[in-house]
């Protein structure tokens, strides 16, 4: 793989990320009817632009995991390095994106790692990649991981050392969905809503906690049985669910990250998924 294949797979990411965000109406998260964060406190123009600033951080990614030849300790933390370093980037180009970054980099790096792997066998490395302890990682633990002990959740460390489970299923939803006559839209509303419908989202046990986790992952259950969002109730069962989220100020961020790994998974040509 040469480098121009690593900026191709780091923008393949990027456009992932941008995707997701073009997508509304997502209940709880910045969409394109959000321009100025009146609702979500995250302007979405501020998003898209700082989205970009991911692309020189994955490419790094997917360069250290093609000269790293398997998957080690070493490989681990320069990632995590790389990762660390593309926060702070991110950070001056407006913030945002840090689950997504998670996901979207072990995912990068997997693809780089062996000769065009299938969309599972990325999520099979990508599993080997997380089950290595980051040894330079900072001690201080993060929000997130606080959450996770706290609440017993997986955390994105735990999805990751999982195989990324809720992308997988992320992955079945779109296949679904498109086979059934959605639009891609449609398709990716439904994805994001298979997602958040069992997801352990630290996001919403902080802010909302374990009852307001259950009611998101009610709500999202009760939009796909409703027929999703092609069908007629679906819409309206969506619309409800938006209206609610919003109001609340509750934002499902771990599952619009992992709808990214699974849109650049997707994007992958057809003859290297193997799926």
């Amino acid at each position: 793989m040469s480098s121009r294949e690593d900026d191709t797979l780091a923008q393949a990411a990027v456009d992932a990320l941008t995707g997701q965000l073009a997508l509304a109406p997502k209940p709880g998260l910045p969409d394109p009817r959000d321009l100025t964060a009146r609702t979500t406190r995250r302007d979405h123009r501020a998003l898209r632009w700082s989205a970009k600033a991911l692309a020189p951080g994955l490419a790094a990614m997917a360069a250290s995991a093609r000269r790293s030849g398997d998957i080690t300790p070493g490989l681990r933390a320069e990632l995590g390095a790389i990762g660390r370093c593309t926060e702070h980037s991110v950070g001056l180009a407006g913030g945002g994106h840090r689950g997504a970054l998670w996901t979207l980099g072990l995912l990068v790096a997997a693809a780089a790692s062996g000769p065009r792997p299938g969309a599972r066998d990325v999520l099979t490395v990508a599993k080997r990649i997380a089950a290595h302890p980051d040894r330079r990682a900072p001690l201080r633990p993060s929000r997130g991981s606080s959450v996770s002990a706290k609440y017993g959740a997986a955390g994105a460390r735990g999805e990751a050392k999982a195989g990324f489970p809720h992308v997988r299923r992320a992955l079945d939803a779109l296949a679904t969905a498109r086979s059934a006559g959605a639009t891609e839209a449609e398709a990716r509303l439904d994805a994001l809503l298979t997602v958040m419908s069992t997801l352990q989202d630290t996001e919403l046990l902080y802010t909302a906690g374990p009852m307001g986790l259950r009611h998101v992952q009610a709500g999202a259950r009760g939009v796909l049985e409703a027929g999703g969002a092609a069908t007629t109730g679906g819409a309206q069962a969506l619309a409800a669910l938006d209206a609610d989220l919003h109001a609340r100020a509750w934002s499902p961020r771990g599952s619009a990250g992992l709808l990214a790994g699974a849109l650049f998974l997707d994007s992958l040509p057809v003859d290297s998924t193997g799926s």
